[in-house]
């Protein structure tokens, strides 16, 4: 592949001095044992250079690997293959009866991708994505296939691992019974006396959004599994008409509200599958704190609303259950995620970014390993108390580093 090659919003361009696409799992291994220096690249959703080989290293694009997704009914699991987006993943395991317990706000991201950076949904029961992966097929520095499964005891250390382990090839995820979830959205939620518990507990899902223009939520989204009880939200008012989070952008790019049950796939995602993003005009940030912090974490953010509000499109406010993964923002401890869209101008965003770390930091953040962030590496190394067992996971897997850029060297510390 020649060319220019950037991320999703645009705003990396990637230095690889090489773009490659193998479409069989033997080029692939192949091509990662006469390289030097490797990094994949999935669906592109990430906001910083966590992809990026550097100039000497093969960008290597999963997309067009076999797009194997194998159910197996019996075990309720299903093998994916490594360029697979969840969308199609999601489709898929439907069509048997089966779901995954959760999804996160766009299908359009790869699996395996979103597994290696720590993504989620919402729910104060759903740990992150990863957390529903019992097994992880690696292709390692030599060309070679490991396969860890749950039980091993590097698994914790192999899933959420920012691709500095190896090229995922597969992974096998648990599935359940497919089931049906309804949209209730409510409007003008106060900040003052929240109680965020009763919140964030009220559904299977729940998201919060503000513009921060003022204090308080302009919109909550609470996703009701139709086998649980109907949700009690006695603090706003529900809403008449179908929103889009950001304003003034077109509701009929969301999956369906105002209490129309549908299948999992086409409700736990807030955006449908058939809308595909265009450039993605936008940069996020997203910073996941211990959830007993929630209340002060947002009123620590609305001492600097001024300087947020302006270069905001929009913030969501979810939770995420405490997970083992050593490299997961949620490792240990039940979670409160706060999510930033910017709009797509660096030079403005990137002081307001530093200026929300400076409030925050009381309560130990830690930054989406995707998005936008200006925490020193040194300071994330003290967030993550199996970071040590981590670095002698690659010691072991890849010793030479071939996997290794200059993302995860300085969070290795070298």
């Amino acid at each position: 592949m020649t060319g220019t090659v950037t991320n999703w919003a645009g705003n990396i361009t990637y230095t690889a001095g090489e773009v490659r696409r193998p479409e069989s799992a033997g080029a692939l291994r192949a091509l990662v044992a006469a390289s030097a220096k490797v990094r994949a690249l999935g669906s592109g959703h990430s906001f910083n250079e966590i992809a990026d080989p550097g100039a000497d290293g093969v960008l290597l694009s999963t997309a067009a690997l076999p797009p194997e997704v194998d159910v197996d009914t019996s075990a309720r699991t299903v093998r994916v293959g490594g360029g697979v987006r969840y969308a199609e993943l999601a489709r898929r395991v439907h069509a048997h009866g089966l779901a995954l317990p959760n999804m996160a706000s766009l299908p359009h991201i790869s699996v395996a991708g979103s597994v290696a950076t720590g993504t989620h949904g919402s729910g104060v029961t759903n740990g992150p994505l990863a957390s529903a992966v019992r097994e992880v097929e690696l292709v390692t520095a030599d060309g070679s296939t490991v396969t860890i499964a749950r039980g091993d005891a590097r698994f914790d250390g192999a899933v959420t691992s920012l691709g500095a382990l190896g090229i995922v090839t597969a992974l096998t995820l648990d599935l359940e019974p497919a089931f049906g979830v309804e949209q209730h959205l409510f409007t003008e939620l106060p900040l003052d006396g929240l109680d965020f518990e009763a919140v964030a507990g009220a559904a299977y899902s729940v998201s919060l959004f503000t513009d921060w223009r003022d204090p308080g939520f302009r919109q909550v989204w609470l996703k009701r599994r139709t086998d649980q009880p109907l949700p009690r939200f006695p603090w706003a008012v529900p809403a008449k008409v179908a929103l889009h989070p950001v304003p003034g952008m077109p509701a009929e790019n969301c999956t369906e509200q105002l209490g129309v049950p549908g299948p999992w796939h086409e409700r736990l995602p807030h955006f449908r599958a058939e809308f595909t993003p265009s450039s993605g005009a936008e940069l996020q940030s997203e910073y996941l704190l211990p959830r007993e912090h929630a209340l002060d974490a947002l009123h620590a953010v609305r001492l600097v609303r001024e300087s947020v509000a302006p270069v905001l499109q929009i913030c969501e406010v979810r939770t995420v259950a405490a997970d083992p993964q050593w490299l997961s923002p949620s490792h240990a401890r039940d979670t409160v995620a706060l999510h930033f869209t910017w709009i797509d101008d660096v030079a403005a965003v990137l002081p307001v970014v530093r200026r929300l770390e400076e409030v925050l930091d009381a309560f130990g953040p830690r930054p989406h390993w995707g998005k936008v962030f200006a925490v020193p590496a040194a300071a994330l190394r003290g967030r993550y108390p199996r970071l040590d067992d981590f670095r002698a996971l690659v010691g072991e897997l890849d010793p030479a580093g071939k996997f290794t850029n200059a993302f995860v060297g300085d969070l290795l510390g070298g």
